[in-house]
């Protein structure tokens, strides 16, 4: 499968768009779209190369990776997909703008099905992996596609860093623990692309990351 990079203005978001060029399948991971101007780049993308959108999937449900839930499905009538773990916080979505001073009305996030650590999410003849990485939220995941050698890893692993434990459902020893058991095992050439940030690779953090020695 083939990965889109996208920015956003809240907080430096990465949202991905993730597609399968033979059936032009995707599904759109973390949408954190905020206004028109941001939720066109997402639907022109998509439009332009004649995709078809059958997920939206959230890695965890902060405020910053869930805002262009709603959009999202309004515009494609899909299914949200999130931990159960994380459904306290997407109903909570007013409340997290309000503790970073954001007065958007945003609605709660409706997850339609729950991701299950394992799970395998087909995306046309793409298959993405759900791995349960709690410790930046309760229910935080990475989505890992074999095949293609690539992991989405949310706000759990960065390039030289790692997610923040000072938020609700926070826990930094589950988060290390999490990383090193579910992430530093996989192939160390995966492409890691993080919520925020720059793409990097297993065997860079294995290496160079300070938090992870």
């Amino acid at each position: 499968m083939k990965v889109a990079i996208f920015q956003f203005y809240l907080f430096g978001i990465n949202t991905y768009v993730v597609y399968d060029p033979a059936t032009l399948c995707c599904a759109v991971i973390d949408p954190g779209m905020l206004g028109p101007k941001e939720e066109k780049a997402i639907t022109d993308f998509i439009s332009n190369n004649n995709l078809k959108v059958t997920h939206i999937i959230n890695t965890h449900l902060h405020l910053d990776h869930a805002i262009g839930n709603g959009f999202l499905k309004e515009t494609y009538n899909v299914p949200v997909l999130a931990s159960k773990a994380d459904e306290p916080l997407g109903k909570r979505m007013q409340e997290q703008a309000m503790m970073f001073g954001i007065n958007e009305k945003f609605k709660g996030v409706e997850i339609t099905d729950y991701l299950t650590d394992g799970e395998i999410i087909k995306i046309g003849d793409g298959e993405l992996q759900v791995i349960a990485v709690p410790g930046h939220s309760l229910g935080s995941v990475a989505l890992y596609d074999k095949k293609d050698g690539f992991l989405i890893a949310g706000d759990a692993l960065f390039k030289g860093s790692i997610g923040r434990t000072d938020l609700p459902g926070g826990n930094y020893y589950q988060l290390i623990d999490s990383i090193k058991t579910k992430l530093l095992t996989l192939p160390g050439d995966t492409v890691v692309y993080p919520g925020h940030g720059e793409p990097t690779t297993i065997a860079d953090e294995k290496k160079m990351n300070p938090f992870l020695r």
